[in-house]
């Protein structure tokens, strides 16, 4: 019997041409790039490596391990150790010293600089090619959100009050405080605020891919919760520390998610080392609960057990509900028709924070833990165990101030599965990767940007993947006086006033075996690099400035720092 189809050909020549046409059109259709992406870019504040459930944890969150499982998961990923500069670096894909978001000795900058001109955020640089681009939650950039081009934006400028914020904007117009009382949570709210907008983006702007900036201040001090979140984990960290943070490091282990012979196991608990502020009236304020020291679990008296193990479910809790609303934010833009085509990222600012104070509306230690009359900071207990496996916390330049998730998934984009990516990036990747996703460019003005876009990361295989990043990169930091470089698998890192330390972290990724003395060679030629970079930022950063700043600039920046290393260099090597 003749098929139908070719008996249609035979009548109808003209058909077969239009058929092969067909079939031609389809087959290069489906060996195509996808189009451009959507882009949901998540960002949390504070977050320690292993907090979340696929990073080994026990805190629930399924929204964000779902992430993991359809995507990618990025072990050596790292970011400024700070809030601010990782917010700067994040949206323009500069190191923050060479946009004066974060400070050079005597170039104007740090938590108050002002970009040049030239360091223009991702909203301009993807307006061109067709997106409307969002902002929700925190800002810490110079500049307004809608002045800087975001269509849409809800500015939660408040991190010191989740249920009552004093000092947010939308869409640059300022808006006023939130009642004590209401009905508001401030991680609910951004929730609420990203869905608003992706709605309307689905009313009038159906046609045109969107970016969103979603920067959540969840778990960023004070612990505040909503009581049933903090009822999940009530009990769950009456073991303490040290029993938490082995259960992590098990986790991990049966994972895969570090490299066993860069991480053998967790680093080496350092007792002494507390908060990097000292503020001795929050600790009266706190009471005899507080302990400022990550000092062995047993030694604390049952009060500050219970102090502390509540401290800990309010932290839970708080990520916990980032989490829930995070799959809301999902769900809208799965009944939008869009998932298939949205590259979700999700990654934190810098480790988690050992600070302890007291600020804004102050602390009742009558109030019930984490409400809105309470002011809790995590400490350096805790802070230990969500920086699993890792030394240090945020501000320092070590492992675990530095070293964040990064999720990525985009189901029409990257084929792999439950994969993970055990090259280096850092947070400067992001705008590289996103550029070159939707074919925007850099302003002309610009000089050369030093992050690596992540793409062949999402288009090859995990091995191939590795090969790909065989060439050693430099990796730099500089911050709050702590200093870091890393070249392949070597890094230099030397806190504030003190020596250089030097590490392979192919074997030792937990900072635990020092070889700047055996290896002094290898220190030199990084700590040469980590001063030429210092050179170059601060002749970048200042370019723009009068000619007597520059001048200042360029000699200052080397004294400051070389009086600095000869201080260190009278203390012991360790």
């Amino acid at each position: 019997m003749t098929h139908p189809m070719r008996a249609s050909m035979k009548r109808n020549p003209g058909g077969f041409v239009l058929f092969v046409a067909a079939v031609l059109l389809a087959e290069t259709t489906a060996r195509a790039d996808p189009p451009r992406p959507n882009v949901l870019l998540i960002m949390a504040d504070d977050l320690g490596f292993s907090d979340l459930g696929c990073y080994g944890g026990e805190i629930a969150t399924p929204n964000l391990d779902s992430i993991a499982a359809d995507g990618l998961r990025f072990s050596q990923f790292y970011n400024t150790a700070r809030c601010w500069p990782s917010r700067s670096a994040l949206l323009t894909g500069y190191y923050p010293q060479q946009i004066r978001r974060d400070v050079l000795p005597s170039v104007p900058g740090g938590g108050q600089g002002v970009r040049p001109d030239w360091a223009v955020l991702l909203p301009e640089l993807l307006e061109p090619v067709g997106y409307r681009s969002y902002h929700t939650g925190k800002w810490h950039i110079d500049g307004m959100p809608i002045a800087e081009g975001f269509d849409r934006s809800y500015y939660l400028r408040d991190q010191g009050r989740f249920f009552n914020p004093t000092r947010s904007w939308k869409d640059d117009v300022k808006l006023p405080p939130v009642e004590k009382g209401a009905d508001y949570y401030a991680t609910t709210a951004l929730a609420d605020h990203a869905v608003e907008v992706l709605r309307e983006h689905e009313r009038g702007h159906a046609d045109e891919p969107f970016f969103h900036y979603l920067a959540f201040t969840a778990p960023h001090f004070p612990l505040h919760a909503l009581p049933e979140d903090i009822a999940v984990y009530e009990d769950t960290y009456a073991p303490g520390w040290d029993v938490i943070r082995a259960q992590r490091w098990r986790r991990m282990q049966q994972m895969g998610l570090l490299d066993a012979t860069a991480v053998r196991q967790p680093s080496r608990v350092e007792r002494d080392l507390g908060p990097p502020y000292h503020f001795p009236a929050a600790l009266d304020a706190l009471g005899e609960g507080e302990v400022n020291r990550p000092v062995p679990w047993q030694s604390l008296s049952d009060r500050q057990k219970t102090f502390q193990a509540t401290k800990m479910a309010i932290h839970a809790a708080m990520i916990h509900r980032m989490d829930l609303e995070i799959g809301r934010v999902f769900d809208q833009i799965k009944e939008m028709g869009q998932w298939e085509n949205t590259l979700v990222l999700f990654l934190s600012d810098n480790g988690a924070s050992a600070e302890i104070m007291v600020r804004d509306d102050g602390h009742d230690p009558s109030a019930d833990p984490g409400s809105a009359e309470t002011y809790l900071c995590l400490g350096p207990g805790w802070s230990t165990t969500c920086n699993t496996p890792f030394r240090r916390h945020k501000t320092w330049t070590h492992e675990g101030g530095t070293s964040t998730p990064l999720l990525a998934a985009w189901p029409r984009g990257i084929k792999a599965r439950g994969e993970i990516r055990r090259s280096p990036g850092h947070i400067i990747d992001i705008a590289a990767t996103l550029l070159e996703l939707t074919g925007a460019e850099t302003a002309a003005e610009a000089p050369p940007a030093p992050g690596k876009s992540l793409v062949p990361a999402f288009s090859t295989t995990a091995a191939s993947s590795e090969d790909a990043a065989a060439e050693p990169r430099t990796i730099w930091w500089f911050h709050d006086g702590h200093k870091a470089v890393r070249i392949g698998d070597w890094k230099a890192v030397a806190p504030v006033g003190e020596p250089w330390e030097l590490y392979h972290l192919a074997a030792d990724r937990q900072e635990a075996h020092d070889l700047a003395v055996p290896r002094a060679d290898k220190l030199e030629e990084l700590v040469t690099e980590w001063s030429r970079y210092v050179d170059e930022f601060t002749e970048l950063a200042s370019r723009d400035l009068p000619a007597d700043v520059r001048r200042k600039a360029r000699g200052a920046a080397k004294d400051s720092i070389e009086m600095k290393d000869k201080q260190a260099a009278g203390k012991p090597q360790r």
